[in-house]
């Protein structure tokens, strides 16, 4: 029984360290524009939208760690692909009011930030505040009808 076990644990550390030699994409393409928006907006969507939501990631050391650094390339490379704040540019407007809304419709929600990515940075747990700067924001835009040219 007691080599049973050895085997076992030997084991899982060689598929421990095996997996950390499988390759992860933890790059940060350039900016292309970033979306304008007053400094107080800004400074919000920075600390509690970027990791996941721009080309402006800071990995931690954890995303250097299979299989963490799989789960993090992941849901980053989910979330650049939902809204990215970096490449804003290339959305028309009709989108960009359209992302505006489902903003705050997640953030309203307690969607967003996720909770499962709050515990490590509690720096983006957004205050009733944030909620408000959040709400005006996302709210204030014109609206574009569906007839609007898409430019």
């Amino acid at each position: 029984m007691k080599t049973t076990v050895v085997r076992v644990v030997v084991g899982m550390a060689i598929v421990l360290i095996g997996i950390q030699f499988i390759p992860v994409n933890r790059t940060n393409p350039p900016m292309e524009e970033e979306i304008v928006a007053l400094p107080d907006v800004k400074a919000i969507l920075k600390r509690a939208c970027y990791d996941c939501h721009s080309n402006e990631t800071i990995w931690p050391w954890y995303s250097q760690v299979a299989p963490a650094s799989w789960l993090l390339a992941w849901d980053v490379a989910e979330g650049r692909e939902e809204l990215n704040f970096s490449t804003w540019n290339r959305y028309t407007q009709k989108k960009r009011h359209k992302i505006l809304k489902e903003i705050w419709e997640e953030v309203e929600e307690g969607e967003m930030p996720p909770w499962f990515y709050l515990p490590l940075h509690p720096d983006a747990r957004l205050s009733e505040n944030d909620h408000s700067v959040l709400r005006a924001w996302a709210t204030s835009v014109p609206s574009v009808s569906e007839d609007s040219d898409d430019k």
